[in-house]
């Protein structure tokens, strides 16, 4: 069996809108009220699976949620007396980011040699709270080879889980055994920490680890406060490299220690505050980048277009390139639209490290597919949506129909 790193990015869904609902997430606030463009949000999104197709990576994707969500909407009682943003939440897209649609544990990592995957329950956030039984049911298909897949249920909502953006996983190469990094907030701050301890410790034992391989970090609080409301905000890790702002965790020092215990392999590349600001990194979402290795065994970070147009940033990964350090590219991308909503390139992606023949291959893209998902985006997905548009009968019914359109195409009517 050949394992490799597959990602699975989420199709920005046709009722794609700036309501403002992430607490904690400056841009998501920021842009509260603003005019969202569905179409070309998901063509971007579209844009970049191809891009890293053409860097020769294997490339899946995840599919828009239900919305809006008739359910939500009739167990809330939700009329026009209710208050506006519960009507906005049963229309969110935010499944569109699957770093936090599950937590992923590769088999070589795991008890029983099987991948294990456990859906978010996203308890924080009300309009992401709904998201985990329907995202359990695209998992189910995705990865329903029981020889080679557990899907499980979510933690228990006593405790707040977020999934891949507050797990990192150290290894020599994807198919060989990791160590696995869960980092946890804690509780008391003006923005609420998203990630319990007990919630990363409950899945750690759930996938079956090595507890010695194992490592549990405090984020930083004072990241969180300056809007780093996941730790894929501050860092990102691939095989050997952690690439990290030196304000991430908690204890810094620490955390570096506690990884190279477990795994004496570890290269840090940490980027200094006297560099990049906190607040410029969380702006820029420079370490929300996927950080990938290509066929050629090169690493590349893919980084939104804004650190591109940072000049503290761009001269940081000038420098970072010409250092000759483990990350010797970086490749701008442009998804501004999931950017103004608080996502980068790497909140748009689920890693999971599988044999892609073992995945349900209507759920991996081929350029065949991506011509005929971007046919149906351009023709069915609303051009624009202003906030006054949620909640109209015409609004919904274009975007339930965009939706089916796209199951159809991709022989997933089953999701409907």
């Amino acid at each position: 069996m050949s394992l490799v790193e597959i990602n699975f990015d989420g199709i920005v869904g046709p009722s794609h809108n700036y309501a403002g609902l992430s607490l904690g997430n400056i841009a998501s606030a920021s842009h509260k009220g603003d005019t969202s463009y569905p179409r070309a949000a998901a063509l971007q999104g579209i844009a970049k699976m191809r891009s890293n197709m053409a860097l020769g990576l294997a490339q899946g994707f995840l599919l828009p949620l239900p919305r809006p969500n008739l359910g939500l909407m009739r167990d809330l009682a939700i009329d026009e007396s209710a208050p506006r943003q519960l009507l906005a939440a049963a229309w969110s897209a935010s499944s569109m980011w699957t770093a936090n649609a599950a937590t992923v544990s590769p088999a070589p990592d795991t008890r029983d040699g099987r991948c294990h995957l456990t859906p978010a329950n996203l308890v924080t956030m009300p309009h992401r709270t709904q998201e985990w039984r329907d995202t359990q049911a695209q998992l189910k298909l995705a990865f329903g080879d029981e020889q080679h897949f557990a899907v499980h249920d979510a933690v228990l909502p006593a405790f707040g889980d977020e999934g891949a953006a507050n797990h990192m996983r150290f290894c020599e190469g994807h198919d060989a055994p990791g160590v696995e990094v869960f980092v946890w907030g804690r509780q008391g701050g003006r923005f609420p920490a998203r990630q319990h301890e007990q919630a990363s410790r409950a899945i750690a034992r759930l996938h079956g680890l090595d507890p010695d391989k194992c490592i549990f970090i405090e984020q930083n609080p004072d990241a969180i406060e300056a809007g780093a409301f996941h730790n894929d905000v501050v860092s990102v890790a691939n095989e050997r490299v952690l690439f990290t702002h030196e304000r991430a965790f908690a204890d810094q020092q620490g955390a570096y220690e506690a990884i190279r215990a477990a795994f004496p392999s570890l290269e840090v590349v940490e980027v200094p505050e006297s560099a990049v600001s906190l607040e410029e990194a969380i702006r820029t979402y420079l370490f929300n980048a996927q950080l990938l290795t290509l066929p050629s065994g090169e690493m590349a970070l893919v980084v939104p277009s804004e650190c591109q147009e940072s000049a503290s940033v761009w001269s940081w990964c000038e420098h970072m390139l010409a250092s000759n350090g483990p990350i010797r590219k970086v490749i701008p991308v442009d998804v501004r639209q999931s950017m103004a909503n608080g996502g980068g390139p790497a909140c748009l992606r689920l890693r999971v490290v599988a044999d892609p023949r073992t995945v349900d291959q209507r759920f991996m893209l081929d350029e065949a597919k991506t011509e005929r998902i971007e046919a149906v985006i351009a023709e069915m997905w609303p051009e624009s949506i202003d906030p006054q548009d949620i909640g109209t009968d015409a609004l919904a019914k274009r975007v339930i129909e965009a939706r089916e359109a796209l199951l159809s195409v991709l022989s997933l009517d089953s999701l409907v």
